[in-house]
Order: C-alpha cells, then structure tokens, then sequence
C-alpha cells in the first residue's frame, strides 16, 4: 500500500466538508421517509444504499487504486463481519426506525452509540477516558426520557427499539471502522464493508418482490413537497449518492484536515439538520419541552464524544479514527 502524501491541513475547509456531510445525511432521513411511503421496504432500501456505494467506491478503487481490491482471507472474514454486523444492520434498524418514529428522535436515540463507544472504550479496550463520561451518560438518559416523554409517550415503542439497536450496531461499526482504516485506505473499507452489506441484503431484502415498473412509476415528495412529483428512481439515486456516498466522502475528506475527534463533534450537527429538514419538508414538530430534551442530549453526546482519550499524534492512516466509514 502506498504512503499517504503529506497534506497542508487547513482547518476551515475540513469543517466545511463535515457539515455539508451531515447536512446531506440529515437530508437523507426525509428522504428515505419518503421512499418508504411509497412502497419501498426498510430492507429494499438499505439494499439500494449499499450497493450503491458499493459499486460508486469499487468504481472509483478501479480508477485509482485497483491493489485495495485483493485482500487476505483474514480481511474477508473481518470486512464480513464489518459490513453484515455494522454496515447492513445500522442501515436497516435506522430504516426501521425512521420509518415509526420523527427522523430526528430516531437520530437522537441512534446517537446513543456514542455513549456505547466511549464505555467499550474504557471497559474493554482500557483506554482513558476522561469522567465527564458519566455526566454525559447521565444527562443522555435524562434527556431522552424527556424527549420520549416517558411518562405520557406516544412513541412508538418498535421505532425506539429499532433506534436503540441501530445504536449498537452503529458503535460496533465505529469501532471496527476505526481499527480497518488504520490498514486500509477508507475507500477500500467502504467498499469491502458495503460489497459484504449488499450481498446479505441481496439474500434477506425479497428485493423481487418489488413489483415491475415500481422504480419507473412517479412518487410525490410528500409534505411540503407534496406537489412534486417524480420516478421512483430519482429520489432512490438521491439517497444513493448524497445520502450515502457523497456525504461519507466529505467527511473523511474532513479528515485530512481536523481531527477525529472535532470532525465526530461537527458530524452530531446531522441530529440538528434532521429535525430542521423533517419540520419544513414533513411537518413534524417537536414541542417545547422535547425541543429542551433534544438540546440535552446533543450537548452530551458531544461532550461523550469528547471524553475518549486521543494520542497527541495520529499517523496518516488512522486520521479516521473518529468517524466510521458511513454514517446512516
């Protein structure tokens, strides 16, 4: 593998890169909403996801770096592993969950993971980790109670616990992405990670069951947007490519530039832009004390995300140690 080139690191324009990716994936979840109204199942959808990224990152490994495209056994069973454990399951549950709950508030519940990352970080791992952890943790719980209005809610409870889940396995993803791309270029990853994702899904997603013509049949944009009409191809290779591969793109393209740690932190923005997106495009609203329960919980989970110990000097390769290599 070659050696990555030294870079001039230019700290505003990797913070403009991470934003505009988690602006396009909090863009994502109305969208998705709106393909799933349509007929569209969770699984069909993650299906297209990952394979679109699959076969957009091995396009771009073909142009660029075609040695990324041979790997060991030992890979193999590790990039299954990432991308049936990680990649495939934290796309579907988050599917699900949007699909019952506001895309924000699935957002917040899938943000746990978080919290789930730091504690394998401490327990398993033994890394530091700094004991504002357990004001974030505390504060998180609190905050989400609030949100979920547990003592009245008329929260779905399947859409929680699809979040919640999607929240495992969006940490088990974070954690094994952090390691693979300390050995592998993170378009390599990505790759090997969505190609085992989609055949899982190739097998579980009944993707011939969608009735022929479904993709040419026009679909309204719902909401807002209701007025607007189009092939369901278009909002499908919407999702694709700046739902999925663009907006991964942008944030390791961050990489390059901050760190880990303050790209993760800029990255919880996406919650921010869901709930902004879903209330002028979908209608969906919060009231004022789930509005203050959702502050709670952003302003801890960046707190959490800061809590995990960094080395001072991180090589080249592991600058995506931080975020993994997609988020949903």
């Amino acid at each position: 593998m070659s050696e990555t080139p030294t870079r001039r690191r230019l700290p505003a324009l990797g913070a403009l890169y991470v934003l505009t990716g988690a602006f396009l994936f909090g863009l994502n979840g109305s969208m998705s909403k709106v393909v799933m109204e349509a007929g569209i199942t969770p699984e069909q959808l993650t299906l297209f996801r990952v394979l679109g990224t699959a076969v957009i990152s091995g396009f771009v490994l073909l142009l660029t770096d075609r040695s990324q495209l041979r790997i060991s056994r030992r890979e193999l069973a590790w990039f299954a592993a990432l991308g049936v454990g990680g990649l495939a399951l934290v796309q579907w549950l988050y599917s699900v969950a949007i699909s019952l709950l506001p895309v924000g508030i699935a957002l917040l519940f899938e943000y746990t993971a978080v919290i789930l990352i730091a504690l394998t970080a401490k327990f398993v791992l033994k890394e530091n980790v700094h004991p504002r952890l357990w004001w974030a943790i505390g504060a998180v719980l609190a905050g989400l109670a609030v949100v979920a209005q547990v003592w009245d809610s008329e929260l779905s409870a399947l859409g929680v616990l699809a979040a919640l889940a999607a929240a495992v396995a969006y940490a088990f993803y974070f954690l094994g992405g952090e390691r693979s791309v300390r050995g592998r270029p993170p378009m390599a990853v990505a790759f090997w990670a969505s190609a085992f994702a989609s055949m899982f899904w190739l097998v579980l997603s009944r993707w011939w069951t969608i009735p022929a013509g479904t993709l040419a049949e026009d679909v309204s944009f719902g909401g807002a947007l209701d007025h607007v009409h189009a092939p369901m191809w278009v909002p499908l290779a919407l999702i694709v490519t700046f739902g999925g591969f663009a907006p991964f793109t942008l944030i390791f393209m961050s990489l390059r530039h901050i760190s880990a740690t303050a790209s993760g932190i800029l990255a919880s923005s996406e919650v921010l832009f869901a709930f902004v997106v879903a209330w002028i495009w979908l209608g969906e609203t919060l009231t004022a004390v789930q509005l203050a329960g959702s502050a709670v919980v952003l302003a801890a989970i960046i707190v959490a995300q800061t809590a995990r110990a960094r080395p001072a000097i991180a090589e080249p390769e592991a600058f995506a140690a931080g975020v993994p290599p997609e988020a949903p």
